[in-house]
Order: C-alpha cells, then sequence, then structure tokens
C-alpha cells in the first residue's frame, strides 16, 4: 500500500468523525430551539385561554343555549348579556350578593385605585431612592448585604402583609396617630393599612428594575460630571436618573400594576366595603378583594353573581395592560440608546 493512501486514510476517518459530532450539535440545537419554542408557546396558548375563559364568561357565551347539572336545566348567558355595559361603567353602586341587585363597576375601581395610589406613595419613593443609594452611594460589600434583605420583602406571602396591616399598622400606626392625635375616625379596616402594606411589597420591584436601569448608565457620563466639579448627589440627580428616565417610569407603571393586582393582603386588611370615597381611613372594597369574596363564597354556579367576577376579572385585566402597554411604549419612545 503506497504511502499516500495511508495518509489519506486518518483524514477520511477525522472528516467522518467531524461530520458525525456536528450531525449531534445541530440536532442538540434543535431539540433545544423546539423546547424553548414549546415553553414560549405554552405561555402564549395560557395567556390566549385566560382571555377566551372571560370573554365567554363576561361578555359572549360560546357554550350551549342551556346545560344540565344534577339534572337541573341552567340557562347559559354572560355577564353583559344580562347586565348593559352603560349599568356597569355609570352606576354607583355595587351589590350583586345583595335581594336588590345593582352592578355599577366604580366603587371597586375606586377601591382599586385608593389602594394603589397609597401604595404608589409609599414605594415609589423608598424604592427609588434605594436604587439609587444602590448603584450611587453603597459599596459592594454594603450592596451584597442590602439587595438580600430587599428581596426578602418579596419572598413574604402576601396574607402575612394582612394580618401585619390588621394586627400592627392600624392599631399601632394610624390610630395613635390620626385617631387619637388628629381626631380622624379610623376603621379597623381601612383602604390606608392596605395601602402601607402593599406600598412595601412593591419596594423591591421598583428597587430592583431601578437598580439595573441605573447601573446601565455609561460611566463616561459619570466621569464627565465628576470632571466639571459636580458633586456625587448632583451627578445621581441631574445626570444619571433623567438618563435612565424612561426604564425607571416603566418600572413605575410595572409596580403600580402588580399593586393593583394584590390580592389577599387588601382583602384582609381593606374590608368589603364597595362604596365610591376618597377617605383613606374608611373600609373599602377592590376588585381583586371582591373576586376572593364571591369566589369563597355559596356563590351558585352559572347565576349573574358568579358571572360578575368574569366581568371584575375582565375590567382588571384590561387596565393592567393598558398600564403595560404604556410601559412600554414609554420605555420605546424615551429609551437613551449609548454606544
Amino acid at each position: 500500500m503506497s504511502s499516500a493512501s495511508t495518509s489519506s486514510m486518518p483524514l477520511a476517518s477525522t472528516g467522518a468523525s467531524l461530520c458525525r459530532t456536528l450531525s449531534v450539535q445541530r440536532l442538540k440545537e434543535g431539540l433545544i430551539r423546539t423546547g424553548l419554542f414549546a415553553c414560549a408557546g405554552v405561555s402564549i396558548l395560557t395567556t390566549f385561554g385566560i382571555v377566551a375563559v372571560l370573554f365567554s364568561n363576561a361578555v359572549y357565551d360560546l357554550s350551549p343555549a342551556s346545560t344540565s347539572v344534577n339534572g337541573q336545566v341552567q340557562h347559559n348567558a354572560a355577564f353583559f348579556q344580562q347586565v348593559s355595559i352603560r349599568e356597569f361603567v355609570t352606576e354607583t353602586r355595587w351589590t350583586p350578593q345583595f335581594s336588590e341587585k345593582h352592578f355599577g363597576i366604580l366603587p371597586l375601581v375606586c377601591g382599586t385605585l385608593l389602594v394603589s395610589g397609597i401604595a404608589a406613595l409609599i414605594g415609589i419613593p423608598i424604592g427609588l431612592c434605594s436604587a439609587i443609594y444602590l448603584s450611587e452611594y453603597s459599596s459592594p460589600r454594603i450592596r451584597a448585604i442590602i439587595k438580600p434583605v430587599l428581596e426578602v420583602l418579596a419572598g413574604i406571602p402576601t396574607v402575612v402583609y394582612g394580618y401585619f396591616a390588621l394586627v400592627f399598622v392600624t392599631p399601632y400606626v394610624l390610630r395613635p396617630f390620626f385617631h387619637d392625635l388628629l381626631g380622624f375616625d379610623v376603621s379597623l379596616f381601612n383602604a390606608a393599612s392596605a395601602g402601607i402594606v402593599v406600598g412595601v411589597m412593591i419596594i423591591p420591584m421598583i428597587s430592583s428594575l431601578s437598580e439595573d436601569v441605573l447601573r446601565s448608565v455609561p460611566r463616561s457620563l459619570r466621569e464627565a460630571a465628576y470632571a466639571l466639579g459636580s458633586t456625587r448627589f448632583d451627578v445621581s440627580t441631574r445626570v444619571v436618573v433623567p438618563a435612565a428616565l424612561s426604564g425607571i417610569i416603566a418600572s413605575f407603571l410595572l409596580a403600580i400594576a402588580r399593586a393593583m393586582g394584590e390580592t389577599m393582603a387588601v382583602t384582609i386588611a381593606a374590608g368589603q366595603m364597595a362604596n365610591v370615597t376618597a377617605n383613606p381611613f374608611h373600609s373599602v372594597a377592590t376588585m381583586t378583594s371582591y373576586i376572593v369574596n364571591v369566589s369563597l363564597g355559596d356563590t351558585e354556579i352559572g347565576s349573574i353573581e358568579e358571572k360578575s367576577i368574569y366581568a371584575v376579572g375582565l375590567t382588571l385585566f384590561l387596565i393592567t395592560l393598558s398600564m403595560n402597554i404604556v410601559s412600554q411604549f414609554v420605555l420605546r419612545r424615551f429609551r437613551e440608546v449609548y454606544q
């Protein structure tokens, strides 16, 4: 056998081995791509499923006109097939479980906005200041201690926040100051205590998202400001925060949407009184607390009371979806791109 043919055999073997390796790698990449696509598809299908359930029970029921449950015939009709949208939007009374039924969503929306507004007043300043400190002032060692502590707040169950508001915030924070000192009538269940604990709950979200945005601002901007004689406070408030303003505003909107969707803490602390009021020391009902209240009761399946859950859920879904769309618009419209 010639030397040329002998030397070509290892080359052919190496080429075949390389082809097999590339084929295996392509197969692995294809499986990974398929798995990731399946995960994305599951999330999208879940979203469509939730929207379909809300619309079929709130707007138009696509199921048969009547169904049989335990031998009894029940007629299916979506919520807005029985209640006009005008009444739902303009009526100021919400009493689906009373003998005289009224289906005005305004009391629930008012309670939700009141609690969310108080939470924003508490969570936004503290969260933003925490983010500025962690990004611009703290040392790596202190940051490694403070960040996990803030993240612990996000891991506490919401029902614990609710009972904390009920047994501590109202009797030991609100009543001694606002009732005993200023003379306000503070109910045991009130929007202020619920808003305070929800504000504490959204602090980690605002702090984490805002800090990530602040730290993404190029170091060259800070150094240029320091070269002009600016103090650290001036650099933080006049250079870094304006440069990251779009991301900060988006984090605010996402946190407020999170506050509007909070359930157990608000249900325990705010009460179940559905009324239109701007007094934070009165009991209010939010959209989420109403859903919990009806879901845990003896509501008849297929009744107008049960269908009202989906109408309230659809309203809350549209509000939070609008806030997410606005936050994405703010990010795209005002985002600063640095080279």
